[in-house]
C-alpha cells in the first residue's frame, strides 16, 4: 500500500513542479496572458497531436483482441458524459462552464499519469493492453469534448446549425486527426517514416505536456480551486471519487480478467486530463475553471489511485 502510493507521487510531483512553475511565473510577471494564449495553441495545433501520432505509431497495437475492456471504456466514459451533462443542465448556469465542467469529469490524465501507473502494475503486458485502450478512447474523449465544448458556448442557432458546426470542429480537430491518421497507417501496414521525420515529431510531442502544464499553471486561482462550494470542487468530486467508483462496478459488471480490469480502473481514476485544460483555451470554454480541474485533480486524484489499485488487489480483481 506504502509502496503504491509512493510510486503515485512519484509520477504526480513532476506535473505539480510544473505547474508550480508556471503559477509562479505568472506571479512574477514573467509569463502574460498572450503568452500562455500563443503557446496554448501551438500545443494544441501542433504537439499534442504529435504526441498521440507517434505514440500510436509505436504501440502494438491489437483493437479486437481487447474488445471487452473497449466495450467497458465506452460504458464508463458515455455513462461519465452524460451524468456530468445532466448535473451542468440543473446546476451551472454560465455556458463558458458548462462543458468545462462536463470534460473535467469524464475525462482523465491516460497518457501521463495512467499509462506509467499500468506498466508499474503490469509492465510491458499492460503497457500494451494500455496503450490500445487509450488510443482508441483518446478519440472518444476528444469526439465528447468537442460536443460539449461546442454546445455550451453556442448561441441559440437551430439544431441543425449546431449539429453541423459541431461536425466539422469534430474533423478538423487536430488531435481526432492525429489519432485516425495513425490508425489508418498502422492498419495500412505502411512502411516506417523516415527517421528525421520521426525525430522531429517526438522532439513536437516532448514539447506538449510541460509546455500544456506550465500554462494551465499561469492561469491557476488558488483560491477558486480550494473553494468547497466551487465548480472545480465538484467537478473534482466527479473526476476522483464518482469515475473510479463507477469503472469498478463497470469492471465487475463486465466481469474482466485482472489485468483488465486494472487497465481500465487506472485509465478512468487518474486525474484530469493537461488537454483539458488545453482543448478548453482553444475552444473558448473557462480555462481558468480547466486549470483549477486540472490541478486539484492532480494534487488529490493519484491518492485515490494509489489506495483504489491495493482494494482492488487485496479483492483480487486487478
Amino acid at each position: 500500500m506504502l509502496q503504491a502510493i509512493g510510486f503515485a507521487f512519484s509520477i504526480v510531483l513532476p506535473n505539480l513542479f510544473l505547474m508550480a512553475l508556471g503559477y509562479d511565473m505568472k506571479r512574477r510577471s514573467a509569463l502574460n496572458a498572450e503568452f500562455i494564449e500563443v503557446a496554448s495553441s501551438i500545443v494544441f495545433n501542433y504537439c499534442l497531436p504529435c504526441l498521440l501520432f507517434f505514440s500510436v505509431l509505436k504501440s502494438d497495437v491489437q483493437i479486437l483482441a481487447q474488445s471487452k475492456l473497449l466495450l467497458a471504456g465506452f460504458i464508463t466514459t458515455f455513462t461519465l458524459f452524460f451524468l456530468a451533462e445532466i448535473y451542468a443542465k440543473f446546476f451551472i448556469s454560465e455556458l463558458k462552464d458548462k462543458g468545462v465542467f462536463v470534460q473535467g469529469v469524464f475525462r482523465s490524465n491516460m497518457a501521463i499519469v495512467s499509462l506509467a501507473t499500468v506498466f508499474n502494475a503490469y509492465g510491458s503486458e499492460g503497457l500494451g493492453v494500455g496503450a490500445i485502450y487509450m488510443g482508441v478512447i483518446t478519440i472518444l474523449y476528444n469526439v465528447l469534448a468537442v460536443i460539449t465544448l461546442s454546445r455550451t458556448t453556442q448561441k441559440a442557432d437551430s439544431v441543425f446549425m449546431q449539429a453541423k458546426s459541431i461536425l466539422v470542429k469534430i474533423i478538423k480537430n487536430p488531435l481526432i486527426i492525429a489519432l485516425v491518421s495513425a490508425f489508418v497507417y498502422k492498419a495500412l501496414d505502411l512502411p516506417m517514416l523516415p527517421e528525421f521525420i520521426n525525430k522531429t515529431g517526438g522532439l513536437l510531442g516532448a514539447v506538449a505536456l510541460p509546455l500544456a502544464l506550465i500554462c494551465a499553471g499561469a492561469t491557476l486561482n488558488i483560491k477558486s480551486m480550494i473553494s468547497l462550494s466551487g465548480l472545480s470542487m465538484q467537478a473534482s468530486i466527479g473526476r476522483i471519487v464518482i469515475a473510479p467508483l463507477l469503472a469498478v462496478v463497470v469492471g465487475v459488471a463486465f466481469a474482466l480478467e485482472p489485468l483488465q480490469f486494472g487497465v481500465l480502473f487506472l485509465m478512468v481514476a487518474s486525474p484530469a486530463a493537461a488537454a483539458s485544460y488545453v482543448m478548453a483555451k482553444a475552444m473558448g470554454g473557462n480555462d481558468i475553471l480547466a486549470a483549477n480541474i486540472l490541478g486539484f485533480t492532480t494534487v488529490f486524484g493519484m491518492i485515490g489511485m494509489a489506495v483504489g489499485m491495493a482494494l482492488l488487489r487485496v479483492l483480487g480483481w486487478a
